[in-house]
């Protein structure tokens, strides 16, 4: 029998991400139907984080009104460029094509798996990686040596900066968003906060998206 190999400190924050970002990469190519390639997303997420990450996701949240202003502050910010220049964002990056398909707008199955990875699952994938791991391991490899919410220049910028590579043309607004929720996991020390700050801001940008047909932002 061959020796179990020791599983790295690192994989319950660092997988869901990957699987996160493999599926961004690989989706665009299989031309699932709206509801499948949904499926998947809410199935292969759920997975990874039942199975690699549980034990390392902390819900508990310590400041519940500083969080939900938190998300709210993140929202305005996302969608403010747009509103008071119009055509800012497509002036700078081009035309702006929306990922939700058009023919799925009026699904309601597919508008809620939609909803539910974006205000459940990715906060959660995340919010692990880019506040729980991410700037703990740019101080030391030994991150679980490092507390939540330890404050470096460095870890800090890094962190945020590519966070808002991570969202592509909104990278602006995303560095933002960026220094926003790595000041409130440093205020907070916990990650239960920083998870709720992001899923506010997720479902009020679901709920915007959907009423006012803001669809470039899905």
């Amino acid at each position: 029998m061959l020796p179990r190999m020791p599983r790295s400190p690192s994989l319950p924050y660092v997988l869901p991400f990957a699987v996160l970002i493999g599926l961004l990469a690989a989706m665009p190519g299989l031309a699932l139907s709206p509801r499948l390639e949904l499926a998947v997303w809410v199935l292969a997420l759920g997975a990874a984080l039942l199975v690699f990450s549980r034990r390392a996701i902390d819900l508990s949240v310590g400041n519940i009104a500083g969080s939900l202003a938190v998300g709210l502050g993140v929202f305005a910010l996302w969608i403010a460029p747009e509103l008071v220049f119009p055509g800012y964002r497509e002036a700078l990056f081009g035309e702006q094509t929306a990922s939700f398909p058009a023919e799925a707008r009026g699904d309601p199955l597919a508008l809620a798996l939609r909803a539910a990875r974006a205000v459940v699952l990715v906060p959660i994938v995340e919010e692990l990686f880019w506040r729980a791991w991410l700037p703990r391991w740019l101080i030391r490899h030994d991150f679980h040596a490092v507390p939540l919410g330890t404050y470096t220049p460095f870890a800090f910028a890094v962190t945020a900066l590519l966070f808002a590579v991570e969202h592509g043309q909104y990278w602006d607004v995303g560095l933002l968003a960026g220094i926003a929720y790595n000041a409130w996991m440093w205020r907070t020390r916990r990650l239960g906060d920083c998870i709720l700050a992001h899923a506010v801001t997720n479902a009020c940008l679901a709920g915007y998206v959907v009423i006012a047909g803001q669809w470039q932002y899905w």
